[in-house]
């Protein structure tokens, strides 16, 4: 009985809390606020810019080429002989100043021949000496002989002498003349004779002073092919002589590079005659020349001599010819070493005229297009004629104005409109600012 009862109380402990339960869930329900609806705003790309500047930008050229001496002379042996003597300093690399004898050959045989021409020529002179005293003499003969003849013929036609004393005195006469006549001819031939031999003795004494090789110019030994002792025949290449007051560099560098400099420039009638420099006074083409050290970069200023004959086909790259005046002087240790032949170089060519020109980097245009962001902050695309490009930087001709901002960033996907959050550039800025005066 009283187990029943325990068990009819327990089953009420269940209600109070089902009860507060539902309570709990109607006061909820009563308090809850109705959902609130969230303003979302447009999206929008955080984008880079630069404000487009004119600059006055200086149009340059590069290009690359081997170093070589202006003049290059090769020492031949105009003489064949045995060589006595090599200078000291005579080997490859050494710098010898001009006028330095350098080789020597034995000049015996030479000297002997000028010698024989010589006494040839002082006999021709007593010979010619001795045929004229001779030619008066027998000139004498000849007159006396003449009057002995027209004696005896006065006497014959007297009837006092004989036809045959007036033939031998005929025969006498004759005789005079004709040894008259030998001697005549033997004067007439002394000139050529004389000429003969003075050309003998010219020719000898140029041989004798070839026999000695001076330095034409200052030079750097190159290419030595003779040893003292050593026997040379006639025409034999020495050794090769670099000149020192000068080298050039032949640069390849690509067509479409040069065209910037002649970019702007009036038109002209070219003189074929003068074409090279009159192309470098029309562009007034300044070269500079570099070499790479690695951690520095070497410079020399330069002068342009030439465009070369003929464009390479396959590189599409024309020879351009600069010169370095005295690149000896201009060493300075550690810094700048000397412009030896063989030196693979960079030479740079600025044209003079400085033209406005607006600038953008050259990774914003992409494919004749670029990027510009409006006054309304929008995505906008601009097509753009480039004039040329140079370096990092696209040279606009049509499509901007001075001031408009140009995206720079990469914008994947661009939509046409799409709202942009500006950053300006401010560090491109200066760099584009500062083209044209770097160059």
């Amino acid at each position: 009985m009283n187990s029943g009862r325990l068990l009819h109380w327990n089953r009420w402990l269940i209600v109070p809390p089902v009860v507060l339960g539902l309570l709990v869930l109607i006061w909820m329900a009563s308090s809850r606020q109705p959902p609130v609806q969230a303003d979302q705003g447009e999206p929008s790309r955080t984008v880079r810019v630069i404000e487009v500047p004119q600059v006055q930008l200086v149009p340059q050229a590069e290009g690359y080429g081997p170093v070589q001496p202006a003049r290059i002379w090769t020492a031949v042996s105009q003489v064949a002989g045995r060589v006595i003597c090599l200078h000291s300093r005579l080997r490859d690399g050494e710098l010898l100043p001009g006028g330095t004898t350098l080789v020597r050959i034995d000049p015996k045989d030479y000297e002997i021949a000028l010698a024989q021409a010589k006494a040839e020529l002082a006999e021709l002179e007593v010979q010619e000496t001795n045929a004229r005293a001779s030619l008066a003499i027998e000139k004498r003969n000849e007159e006396l002989a003449q009057k002995e003849l027209e004696r005896v013929r006065k006497l014959v036609r007297q009837g006092t002498s004989s036809q045959n004393a007036a033939d031998e005195k005929e025969r006498a006469m004759l005789a005079y003349r004709a040894s008259v006549q030998n001697l005549q001819n033997t004067l007439a031939l002394v000139p050529a004779q004389r000429s003969l031999l003075e050309a003998r003795i010219a020719l000898a004494e140029r041989d004798l002073e070839r026999t000695v090789i001076d330095a034409p110019f200052d030079l750097r030994v190159a290419n030595l092919k003779v040893e003292e002792d050593q026997y040379v025949a006639v025409g034999q290449s020495l050794f090769e002589g670099d000149a020192v007051d000068r080298v050039e560099i032949k640069a390849q560098v690509p067509m479409s590079s040069l065209r910037r400099l002649f970019i702007g420039r009036p038109d002209i009638t070219i003189d074929i005659q003068r074409m090279s420099r009159q192309l470098s006074d029309i562009v007034n083409i300044d070269p500079v020349v570099q070499l790479d050290l690695g951690n520095h970069v070497a410079q020399w200023d330069a002068e342009f001599v030439r465009f070369s004959d003929i464009v390479e086909a396959e590189t599409r790259t024309m020879g351009v010819v600069v010169a370095v005046d005295r690149p000896f002087d201009k060493v300075k240790p550690g810094y700048r070493p000397p412009l030896s032949k063989g030196m693979f170089v960079k030479v740079v060519l600025s044209g003079a005229h400085r033209s406005p020109r607006l600038v953008v980097p050259r990774s914003a245009v992409r494919a004749g297009v670029v990027y510009v962001a409006d006054e309304n902050d929008r995505l906008r695309r601009r097509a753009v004629k480039t004039l040329f490009s140079q370096g990092d930087v696209s040279v606009i001709e049509q499509g901007l104005e001075v001031g408009e901002r140009v995206v720079v960033s990469d914008l994947v996907p661009a939509v046409e409109g799409m709202l942009l959050q500006i950053q300006v550039d401010e560090q491109l800025n200066r760099s584009l600012q500062s083209v044209g005066s770097d160059a």
